[in-house]
């Protein structure tokens, strides 16, 4: 037996077909086929054109729940897609912060960064997408599983607060020395591509080992954001939609963040601190029901908390930069 979902079947090929003339656009609007750095202007204005989208969305969601199934309903549900967007958006920002990490670690020239970014949206939507399906099976059969979700991301939200400033050696990371020991790789990038032919052999880029780490980390964060959603909600409709919105802007908002990460040094807290209390309500769901709008402030308040005191410090050792 599934779990119950607002959503019928129409309203999921239809969320798709957006999803994929979306991508689309993207590809061809944010940068279109030209090898060039995206401008923070642009950055800018197409991060808000998926904040707009997924607004938009929850209005019309709202719109017609209130129609079909009373206004109930349609409040408890576009609460719960906001407050799963508003949570996996700020997930998100943690998958910048590691993209940064990694695009920096191989001197990935700006002009060049877009393609790799890319794909590593459709790999989190095809991961996220997997995993939503296994997680909505999995609850609909085992209500314990919650439990383990909960638990896992107390754990993770420990270890993230108290690991939060320590920086990551990607020089000992095994995925990449395995590579390195296996592969024949060029010591120069050749534009966007991922493998040249030299001498009749194949040689794949230092873009391709790049491709692979940025794949690797969409998989590690969608193990972290998709047990975070369902202590939300479990109507599979509204957390896979909550989830592709956040992803969709992915690329637009790391452009706008890149130059200015370092100003938001403790957001990494804040988000250790949102998976600790996501975590917390997931374990005691059968004692205290804590309610999503109760929930929604809490998280929104950790999330501006951590904004503006970042923006009042500076790191030490770390100026900020000059914008």
């Amino acid at each position: 037996m599934g779990l119950e979902s607002v959503g019928s079947w129409w309203m999921w090929l239809g969320f798709i077909i957006f999803v994929l003339i979306m991508l689309a656009v993207d590809l061809f609007m944010l940068g279109g086929k030209t090898v060039r750095k995206v401008s923070f202007k642009e950055a800018f204005i197409w991060s808000g054109v998926w904040v707009s989208l997924a607004l938009l969305f929850n209005a019309l969601l709202w719109w017609y729940l209130d129609g079909q199934m009373g206004r109930e309903i349609a409040n408890a549900k576009a609460v719960e897609f906001f407050t799963g967007y508003l949570i996996e958006k700020s997930l998100a920002v943690d998958n910048i912060f590691v993209f940064l990490m990694i695009f920096t670690y191989f001197a990935v020239p700006p002009e060049y960064q877009r393609r790799v970014l890319l794909y590593g949206v459709l790999g989190a939507i095809v991961m996220r997408a997997v995993m939503i399906l296994a997680g909505s099976a999995l609850i609909a059969q085992f209500h314990w599983v919650l439990y383990i979700f909960g638990l896992f991301l107390l754990v993770t939200g420990i270890k993230m607060f108290y690991f939060a400033d320590k920086k990551p050696d990607l020089e000992q990371n095994p995925l990449l020395r395995w590579m390195r020991g296996h592969m024949k790789v060029t010591d120069e990038y050749h534009a966007e591509k991922f493998f040249v032919i030299k001498d009749s052999v194949r040689y794949a880029t230092p873009m391709f080992l790049v491709l692979v780490l940025i794949e690797f980390s969409d998989l590690v964060f969608a193990v972290d954001s998709i047990p975070a959603i369902f202590a939300i909600t479990t109507d599979p409709f509204i957390v896979f939609t909550s989830n592709i919105f956040a992803i969709l802007g992915l690329r637009a908002m790391y452009f706008l963040l890149a130059d200015v990460a370092d100003r938001f040094h403790l957001l990494k807290y804040g988000l250790a601190l949102v998976l600790v209390f996501i975590g917390t309500k997931m374990l005691i769901v059968d004692l205290y029901k804590i309610p999503v709008m109760l929930a929604l402030g809490v998280v929104a308040a950790i999330l501006v908390v951590s904004v503006i005191l970042s923006l009042m410090t500076t790191r030490p050792g770390v100026s900020p930069k000059s914008t």
